[in-house]
């Protein structure tokens, strides 16, 4: 099994209502992919409560071989919900490993 951890820094909004609003609508299509792409065994995503902390949002994925996770990221709607992502990303970092 392999395990997938993005984090996520996002830009500047207008408002707190602006950035609550698009980082639910960004949380709502990553899990949605799990209904989407089968070689997603399992799929968690956060928002960020801890306000001392300088990332938004985790995402937690884990796949049955690196082989899948190959397919995940290259497939055409999870290039879909990263385009919508890098519009508004600041910081991203990310760790796959073994488990």
């Amino acid at each position: 099994m392999v395990k997938h951890i993005v984090l996520f820094k996002f830009k500047s909004f207008e408002s707190a209502e602006e950035k609550e609003q698009k980082l639910k609508y960004i949380q709502s299509q990553l899990l949605n992919l799990k209904n989407i792409i089968k070689e997603i065994a399992t799929m968690e995503v956060g928002l960020n409560g801890n306000p001392k902390e300088a990332f938004d949002l985790a995402l937690v994925s884990t796949h049955k071989s690196w082989e899948d996770l190959a397919v995940y990221d290259q497939h055409p709607d999870h290039v879909a919900v990263k385009k919508i992502i890098k519009e508004v990303l600041d910081t991203r970092s990310a760790a796959d490993f073994e488990f």
